[in-house]
């Protein structure tokens, strides 16, 4: 049920969460002047690109973004994994992070959790849900055309 309702809008869905994501992030450091650490700038190296794509995906009604924003976003979680890892215990910060902005920081905690990598992780695992319920729908819809 799922697939079949959700699946045709699939790359719009994740379009509007690159989006969101996206303007959170410039929101958090042009705003709200939280400063980003090393780990963050990696996860926007990873998400900023994702509108863009998606939005051309858009326009040009191409279905097909997944093979490229999938294993963008699966990076990019690989980061906020590491990231959200680095806040809970810090001993394991790395030379990657800098002493005087360090990665252990954190600067907002929402619902006692929700920290800036655990947005950042959210939105990229549903980016590759919605994207890969899209690629299961195309899927289902060939199946259906090869029974007619």
């Amino acid at each position: 049920m799922i697939v079949e309702s959700f699946g045709t809008s699939a790359v719009t869905i994740a379009l509007l969460i690159s989006a969101v994501a996206t303007a959170g992030s410039l929101y958090l450091s042009e705003v709200a002047h939280f400063v980003p650490c090393k780990l963050c700038w990696y996860q926007r190296i990873a998400m900023y690109p994702l509108p863009v794509i998606l939005g051309s995906a858009v326009l040009l009604r191409r279905r097909d973004v997944h093979v490229y924003v999938i294993p963008v976003a699966a990076l990019g979680s690989v980061v906020s994994i590491y990231h959200i890892l680095v806040e809970r215990f810090p001993r394991l910060e790395s030379s990657v992070c800098d002493t005087s902005n360090p990665c252990t920081v954190i600067w907002t905690r929402h619902f006692g959790f929700e920290t800036i990598p655990t947005m950042a992780l959210t939105a990229f695992a549903l980016i590759i849900a919605a994207l890969s319920i899209g690629v299961a729908s195309d899927r289902q819809l060939v199946v259906s055309e090869k029974e007619q």
